[in-house]
């Protein structure tokens, strides 16, 4: 198929074609200078002198920024410091100075007649001026940036996930940086070093102004084009341009990612095995040996978490108090509830100022005790979003990772792999893998070190509706075949209801409310719950008396009939009610109705679906109408036929009003209600 290419301004052709052009006529230019002698030429005493001059401080640079260069570059990355604008602005200041300024900076610090000159002079040592060591550090000096700036990037692109996965497995830092972070990053910095080292090789300003002896190559070239002429730099030119295409060249294909050599480890040989069969790519084995693994990967537990947890993080303040109770947790919330903060203090990633945190009968922190387990003392798996599968493993190599490499961690991480149906995309890398695929990697990248608990962050992020029901059973499938206790953070409550027991509520890193799940979506404690829960139909009334019978709520200039309980006249409350417990009618109401009350109201659109149509239909006049929704279900009887501006009724039974967020006044209720609104 042929690809549609987007049009391009013709003007941006013309100018640059003709940029193009002008890079060209220097070298059109050069060619009819270049002769066989010229050649013959390259092969002089003082040529060869200087190219081994060149090359060799250009080499001892290039290693002196790798060495100080790449901490550098990381800490500019990762860490947030002091005068970290100010370093970066310093880093890049070489790129803006011309080179003979950078030489006389360098000769006013290193000369002979300065502090540091007389001080290497005390020491026997020759100044920083005409020698090799000179020159070195004029071009450590003017090439700096080129893998500074290179190394940083690639540092910034690797993802803080990775790292922070690998710290759940016991990974030393030294180890995630090499393993891990240098790794993802080389491909980039090994680019820039060799940026760097053309550059070097190419310095002539700084140089000339430091140490005009050695003569380096383009000093070389300066004097014999001051005593003889354009032409008696020919060679030199010759072979400048020819190191520098090459490094250009070296440099482009240095940065192409490449990991790994060679063929990655495959799996432990086994012995003969059953025939297998796979069902949407998941091995039919699982259920057959699900015991084994539970036997062998986790001890048995019941034990709740409880939780303590209080950290700020610049203006938002995660402080968050629970108790569980089920294996199978959610924690709900809304983007910047502070979700993925908690999972973190959770796994260990995140030290919390103050509290306290207990998993299965372990104490894990608590700041009164003065109590920190490390990530991988906690015995808990993190799965973060997005699963931060290492791009440069393979799924076996990823598995193998979390584990210490024993011949016991061996067979367990084969045994895992084998179970979740991965043992034939065990050579794999990640991406190429499908989602479901990366899912399942990543569950047995964490069940293969044996948690207690399992923290999984979003799972189903950013995926289409009927691919997240299809993963979602196969992961509900798997929790429950392995009988494993899972927290897991989602913003969906469709994925919280059909996948755990018990759900906490979240918002602004507080917790809203707790419970298990038929008991939260049931009885959602204020507006803003129902809302994060997915309710449709939550609205603002106010009690205007209370009997034995009934309760009853001022809406819309309206007497709403909602259950008794205890409320005093004058509440300001906020109810909700089931769009499925509404019934629509035009005119009258049957007799047959239960106690409850009408509301007037005009269609204003209508979603049709096959056991039913969706309705939404406003209420009330003036300024601001409410719109409620409406589920009517055909249960066999012929539809009712429903058009856009219908003028209907809609019947509420007093039993499918739902009151809430109890306040005092109608002030307080109003300040409770701002997040809801501006959400």
């Amino acid at each position: 198929m042929k690809r549609v290419r987007q049009p391009v301004p013709p003007l941006f052709v013309m100018l640059g074609g003709l940029l193009i052009v002008y890079l060209l006529l220097p070298l059109v230019g050069f060619l009819p200078r270049v002769s066989i002698s010229s050649f013959g030429q390259l092969f002089q005493p003082e040529v060869l002198s200087a190219a081994a001059v060149s090359a060799e401080t250009a080499t001892v640079s290039s290693l002196l920024l790798l060495l100080f260069g790449i901490p550098l570059s990381y800490l500019l990355a990762r860490c947030e410091f002091p005068g970290k604008t100010l370093v970066t602005l310093l880093v890049q200041l070489p790129l803006a100075l011309p080179p003979s300024v950078s030489g006389i900076l360098l000769l006013m610090v290193f000369g002979p007649y300065t502090p540091v000159g007389n001080w290497l002079a005390q020491l026997g040592l020759p100044p920083l001026t005409d020698n090799l060591a000179a020159i070195v550090a004029a071009q450590t000096f003017v090439a700096s940036p080129f893998l500074i700036i290179a190394a940083r990037t690639a540092f910034e692109e690797v993802d803080p996930a990775l790292e922070q996965v690998a710290t759940t497995f016991g990974k030393s830092p030294g180890q995630i940086f090499r393993r891990i972070t240098l790794t993802l990053a080389w491909p980039a910095i090994r680019s820039g070093i060799t940026l760097s080292w053309i550059r070097a090789l190419g310095e002539f300003g700084a140089n000339a102004m430091v140490a005009y002896h050695p003569y380096s190559l383009p000093v070389l070239a300066w004097v014999q084009f001051s005593e003889s002429g354009l032409n008696s730099t020919v060679p030199l030119v010759i072979l400048m341009l020819a190191v520098g295409a090459a490094g250009v060249a070296l440099s482009s294909l240095l940065a192409r990612r490449s990991w790994s050599w060679g063929r990655p480890p495959g799996l432990p040989v086994a012995g003969p095995a059953a025939p297998r069969t796979e069902v949407n790519g998941f091995s039919t084995e699982l259920r057959s040996a699900v015991t084994e693994l539970h036997i062998a990967t986790r001890p048995h537990n019941t034990a709740p978490i409880t939780a303590d947890i209080v950290q700020d993080f610049g203006d938002f303040r995660l402080d968050v108090q629970f108790r569980t109770a089920c294996r199978r947790v959610a924690v709900l919330g809304p983007s910047g509830a502070g979700k993925s903060l908690l999972l973190k203090a959770l796994a260990g990633l995140i030290q919390p100022q103050k509290g306290h945190l207990t998993v299965c009968a372990r104490t894990l922190f608590d700041t009164t005790a003065g109590i920190w387990l490390r990530p991988d003392e906690r015995r808990i798996g993190y799965v973060p979003q997005h699963f931060a599968l290492f791009p440069h493993m393979t799924v076996w190599q990823n598995v193998l990772f979390a584990t210490n490499g024993t011949l016991q961690d061996i067979s367990r991480a084969a045994d895992v792999v084998r179970l979740l149906g991965l043992e034939a995309l065990s050579k794999h890398y990640p991406n190429q893998l499908s989602f479901g695929q990366q899912q399942r990697a990543a569950l047995a990248r964490a069940l293969v070190r044996q948690p207690d608990y399992l923290l999984l962050d979003e799972p189903f992020a950013s995926l289409d509706t009927p691919f997240r029901l299809h993963l979602r059973r196969e992961l509900l499938r798997i929790l429950r075949q392995l009988d494993l206790s899972v927290v897991l953070v989602t913003h969906d409550p469709q994925e919280a209801y059909e996948l755990v027991e018990e759900v906490i509520v979240i918002a602004a890193g507080s917790v809203l409310q707790q419970g298990r799940r038929e008991e939260v979506f049931g009885f959602p404690s204020t507006a803003l719950v129902a809302k994060l829960l997915g309710f449709r139909n939550t609205f603002r009334g106010q009690v205007i008396s209370s009997t034995p019978e009934a309760n009853f709520i001022e809406y819309q200039s309206i007497s709403l009939s909602a259950p008794p309980g205890p409320l005093q006249p004058g509440t300001a409350v906020d109810f909700f009610v089931n769009p499925q417990a509404l019934t629509v009618v035009r005119a009258g109401h049957p007799d047959s109705l239960p106690p409850g009350t009408f509301l007037g109201g005009v269609i204003d659109a209508i979603w049709p679906r096959p056991s039913g149509n969706r309705l939404a239909v406003i209420v009330g006049n003036g300024t601001s109408p409410d719109f409620w929704e409406v589920e009517v279900v055909h249960n066999g009887r012929a539809p009712e036929l429903w058009s856009e501006r219908d003028s209907v009724r809609l019947f509420l039974p007093q039993t499918s009003i739902h009151v809430m967020c109890q306040e005092p006044n109608r002030q307080k209720s109003q300040t409770v209600s701002n997040p809801y609104v501006a959400d």
